[in-house]
């Protein structure tokens, strides 16, 4: 059973517009979405549709078609299935409060030898993305890096869809649901 009860913890969702979890909507195939979120600082959100609920990592650089690059990840409290298409303005004062966009969403495959639950309860997740802007192989590991346990690293998988040299995606602001870019909203 999905537990929702850190994410409903941090947030009023009715003033902070964000979905409350109460229908998810689970799908025959997993789907992921990477939110553009200018909060704080200016992130992407890492999310993977696992046993029900949206399994969220913080990307402070985002993500890279570049396999030499190595982007940490930071494990966040997991996500309802809802939040796949939400975009909009969370108002200061409430947790994560900016603005966010659904930057590239789409389903995935799961490459690695044992189950989603499993891979996430080893610290090991390969996935092949077909998304827009993300398609191929992913690796998520988890690390130990100073101590954090939240911490994750995630590598573009060296295949067809790499691209040497594609660093940064600032180049590719908007919402593939929208259009919109964050400044937008």
């Amino acid at each position: 059973m999905p537990d929702l009860s850190d994410y409903r913890s941090k947030r009023d969702t009715r003033r902070s517009g964000e979905p409350s979890g109460s229908s998810p909507a689970e799908s025959d195939r997993p789907r992921f979405v990477v939110q553009r979120h200018d909060a704080s600082s200016l992130h992407f959100d890492f999310r993977l549709e696992i046993d029900g609920v949206l399994v969220s990592w913080a990307v402070p650089k985002g993500p890279s078609a570049d396999p030499s690059d190595k982007r940490l990840a930071t494990r966040t409290e997991d996500h309802p299935l809802d939040y796949l298409d939400f975009e909009g303005r969370i108002p200061e004062g409430e947790y994560g409060a900016g603005t966010v966009i659904v930057w590239d969403t789409g389903p995935f495959d799961n490459l690695g030898k044992k189950d989603l639950s499993d891979g996430l309860a080893d610290g090991h997740l390969k996935v092949r993305l077909h998304g827009r802007k993300m398609a191929g192989g992913y690796a998520l590991t988890h690390t130990k890096l100073r101590g954090d346990d939240r911490n994750w690293l995630l590598v573009k998988v060296d295949d067809g869809e790499a691209e040497r040299g594609r660093h940064t995606v600032e180049g590719e602001p908007e919402s593939v649901l929208s259009g919109r870019a964050n400044e937008d909203l």
